[in-house]
């Protein structure tokens, strides 16, 4: 890779925070980005390998990507699985390849942590769709549904 893609630890948590502050502003989230719930849960994903892995891209000591790989169990997909939960590059940084060798880091580390499939999810229309068909993801013939689960009370 042109620049530094290094495993981000849990003194990297506000770098991320401020990439991901960015994200929002391009690609905002369905579900409301609670600052509070998003840093917990970017600590507790930090401080727990087996839940995912999180990989952060500088160039001249400055911050410009970050890739989120989460982790699954699915019998349908023989076993442990991977998903690109996150995957984002600063704006004036795109088009130079850091997007296609971070999908590649993608694959080679849910590989080294026993996933047999890679999963990621995009909306309709983001410009990134196909640098993803052309890394080889494939378009999935289900929808993805989602149902919010509230506490029990």
């Amino acid at each position: 890779m042109l620049h530094e893609a290094k495993l981000a630890s849990l003194t990297d948590l506000d770098s991320i925070f401020k990439l991901m502050q960015h994200m929002q502003r391009d690609e905002p989230w369905t579900e409301s980005f609670d600052e509070t719930r998003v840093r917990y849960n970017l600590s507790e994903l930090l401080q727990n390998p087996a839940y995912g892995l999180i990989y952060l891209v500088s160039n001249a000591n400055r911050n410009i990507a970050y890739l989120v790989i989460c982790f699954d169990y699915s019998l349908e997909y023989r076993g442990k699985g991977a998903w690109v939960d996150e995957l984002f590059v600063e704006p004036d940084d795109r088009q130079r390849g850091i997007g296609a060798c971070l999908l590649d880091l993608a694959e080679s580390a849910s590989r080294e942590h026993g996933a047999q499939f890679l999963h990621l999810e995009v909306d309709h229309g983001n410009r990134a769709i196909e640098l993803y068909r052309r890394r080889g993801f494939v378009d999935h013939k289900r929808y993805l549904m989602t149902k919010q689960l509230q506490p029990q009370k």
